[in-house]
């Protein structure tokens, strides 16, 4: 006689079930100490286990250290139904949990990432991701490959230099199947599942950069942001209603987005416009958004052309050239702005590139970048933006006589 089990899924508050319980095959999470992240994140796979489970396939749960994968271990053996556990093996460099459809949860560290290619994984959660060797990704991302199973990378915040911050700012700039979400010690009290008054004393407790790391979820500044994560985070605003004044306009290459950026007469942003198309279309789209605004894009390489066919349908368009000498001064530029208070624009992704910003000083002089791998076509976007502002030519004055 067949035996049927009923499963009810933990309460999640939304933000969970959101990072967790998605369509994307990679959900990239930044989640703060005691925001709930390791109890959905055990439900998920738990879950793709039942119900994609079959005799032999594994389901890894992968940590940092074998310690942190043992708690997982432990948790998920207490929080599985009895009846739905074929069996457990428990030792020293072997922890897995066999459901009655023959489904394997295996618990494995990353601490020799050497030792977790070869199988054919079904689903994988990374845990205490920004404290993991990025060649630990790579390996569990190898063994995804044959069974194309989704993966849920998690972590708390920690610094801006590792894989897994420069993961999740290219899935929050919108990387095809891969999403991001954050969910962070202050969702968990307005959920009702953690105490206001210990957030409050972790607060008190702790130094400031380590409490907004730990429990907001909140990146200490490493010194290697030319704007200061300060006053970037000072001229954050909605979008103006007012029409633009300038444009600027970063044009693709390759894999990049082309962006444009328009402030009003304040230096708000009003219109921001970010994707990927065909030169022919890009040129259509360029007319359609700028229209006849003074407008300055990126005329290195590719974009000379490009630039050259808008001039002749409008006298509004310049370019402007990268050079190192060129791209010093528009960064620069920029950096007076946000630090003046002089531009301001909408959080999310603008946010995230000109945070993961950097410099440093070379024999030639001083290098601004993105981190390798990440985009920043929104800060010149928005630098060139800034540029034309400044130096756009006077409009002519009408008297009347």
């Amino acid at each position: 006689m067949e035996n049927f089990y009923t499963y009810n899924r933990p309460t999640l508050y939304q933000k969970q079930s959101d990072a967790f319980f998605n369509a994307d095959r990679y959900s990239w999470i930044e989640g703060s100490t005691k925001s709930g992240k390791t109890v959905s994140c055990m439900a998920w796979l738990f879950e793709q286990a039942l119900f994609l489970g079959k005799e032999g396939r594994e389901f890894w749960w992968v940590a940092p250290v074998s310690g942190q994968a043992e708690i997982a271990f432990n948790r998920m053996k207490r929080g599985i139904p009895k009846g739905i556990i074929r069996g457990i093996i428990s030792s020293q460099g072997a922890q897995t949990i066999t459901l009655i459809n023959g489904a394997v949860l295996r618990f494995k560290s990353g601490e020799k990432p050497d030792n977790l290619y070869g199988e054919d994984v079904w689903a994988a959660v990374l845990d205490e991701a920004s404290r993991m060797r990025a060649e630990a990704f790579y390996a569990v991302r190898s063994t995804l490959t044959a069974t194309r199973g989704p993966v849920r990378i998690i972590g708390n915040v920690k610094g801006r230099k590792n894989w897994f911050f420069l993961g999740c700012r290219k899935a929050e700039g919108g990387e095809p199947g891969h999403s991001y979400h954050k969910i962070t010690a202050l969702d968990a009290v307005a959920a009702g599942v953690f105490p206001q008054e210990e957030l409050d004393d972790a607060r008190r407790a702790l130094p400031d950069a380590v409490f907004r790391e730990l429990y907001l979820c909140e990146p200490s500044d490493d010194g290697g942001n030319p704007f200061g994560l300060q006053f970037i985070r000072q001229n954050i605003a909605q979008l103006s209603n007012k029409a633009p004044a300038v444009f600027g306009d970063d044009l693709a290459k390759s894999v990049d987005w082309t962006v444009l950026h328009g402030l009003d007469e304040d230096g708000v942003t009003c219109s921001h416009t970010r994707f990927q198309l065909p030169w022919e279309n890009t040129i259509d789209h360029i007319k359609l958004i700028c229209g006849s605004t003074y407008t300055l894009l990126d005329s290195t390489g590719v974009g000379d052309p490009i630039v050259e066919r808008l001039q002749k349908t409008g006298s509004n368009f310049e370019g402007f050239k990268f050079s190192a000498p060129s791209k010093q001064m528009l960064m620069e530029g920029l950096a007076v702005a946000i630090q003046r208070g002089e531009v301001q624009y909408p959080d999310g992704v603008i946010v995230s590139e000109l945070e993961s910003f950097e410099y440093e000083y070379t024999r030639t002089g001083v290098r601004y970048s993105a981190p390798e791998g990440s985009h920043d076509d929104c800060v010149m976007a928005l630098a060139l933006a800034v540029h034309a502002k400044n130096t756009r030519p006077a409009q002519p004055q009408v008297i009347a006589l």
